[in-house]
């Protein structure tokens, strides 16, 4: 897909043409006419920053999911996304933000949410061992309801904002790689150099506490510590997807049941991986098939991926009540 991206499209580039535009730029030689500019600022750039995304998408929903033992725990569903969102909605609408000011936002927003999600579902929590059981629930349930408060002030700004505001902040609210760069591109890579190995260094005690608080707490596992530093790592990547590319619908939630379904267990660079294919797919078909079949109307990413993601849920709900005895 990574592949396709590149050289498929409504501007195709041949193979031998690609290395020889790279090469170009790595060396400083001639240039192919058109070809150069289209591919290395805005096809490369693209597949790299969609790439980028959907990993941290990936493995941010994968440890939620894991540490929660719910397949339901992903940011966009708990309300990590819509703290973004309502944070980046009222910088473009009340402040005239736009660009780097609107991911700061965003990454600012996903943040104090989150602070917020951990903080209510925390409390009584090492109460007794029920309070410690239920503490996952807390945290979906008062991310749930955050969400929905957050998405009543997302719906009041739209309200307050003028049409080109709206618009603005409607391809926004999608999620989209419209606006994807070398810089932004350098951002997200710099981020995953520092999450990714916070990711490996709590993989391990993430495994034990998949067996429950007690037994994990048995084997030695800081249990409060273990799952304070996986919300950090998991916020964070999720924060920094969404700063560069807005709240790409269902990719954190998506990611790691569809990469179960191939490896047979839950694997976090699977989910990473998962997460890099359903991005960069969508976006080829946002790109370059619904336009053929909406009269040149190209969609956003997140469109497609929304699309996918409520059937995925009902179908993962109506599977889950076949299984209950």
């Amino acid at each position: 897909m990574f592949a396709a991206g590149i050289l498929l499209g409504s501007y195709t580039v041949t193979i031998p043409d690609f290395f020889t535009i790279l090469a170009a730029r790595l060396t400083g030689g001639p240039k192919i006419p058109g070809a150069s500019f289209i591919v290395m600022e805005h096809k490369l750039p693209r597949a790299v920053v969609g790439g980028l995304v959907g990993a941290a998408f990936g493995l941010s929903g994968a440890l939620f999911q894991t540490m929660l033992r719910n397949p339901l725990a992903s940011p966009d569903v708990i309300g990590i996304s819509y703290g973004a969102s309502a944070a980046a909605v009222t910088a473009i609408v009340v402040f005239g933000a736009a660009g780097a000011a609107v991911s700061g936002a965003a990454l600012a927003g996903a943040l104090g949410v989150a602070a917020l999600i951990y903080a209510i579902s925390g409390r009584g929590s090492s109460a007794s061992p029920a309070g410690k059981g239920a503490a996952g629930n807390r945290l979906i349930l008062a991310g749930v309801g955050i969400a929905a408060a957050l998405q009543a002030v997302v719906s009041f700004l739209m309200t307050r904002a003028d049409i080109r505001t709206a618009a603005d902040v409607l391809v926004w609210l999608n999620g989209s790689l419209n606006a994807a760069n070398w810089e932004r591109a350098g951002v997200l890579s710099v981020a995953l150099l520092v999450l990714v190995p916070a990711v490996a260094a709590i993989a391990g005690p993430l495994r034990i506490l998949e067996l429950g608080d007690d037994t994990a707490s048995g084997l030695g596992v800081r249990v409060g510590a273990t799952r304070l530093a996986v919300v950090v790592t998991a916020v964070a990547l999720s924060a920094v997807a969404t700063a560069a590319a807005g709240p790409v619908a269902f990719v954190a939630f998506l990611a790691g049941p569809v990469s179960r379904r191939f490896v047979r267990k839950a694997s976090l660079p699977a989910s990473a991986l998962a997460g890099v294919l359903i991005v960069l797919a969508a976006d080829f078909v946002a790109a370059n098939l619904a336009p053929l079949l909406l009269g040149g109307t190209v969609l956003p990413v997140g469109v497609v991926t929304g699309a996918l993601g409520a059937p995925f849920l009902l179908w993962l709900l109506v599977t889950a009540n076949r299984k209950d005895p």
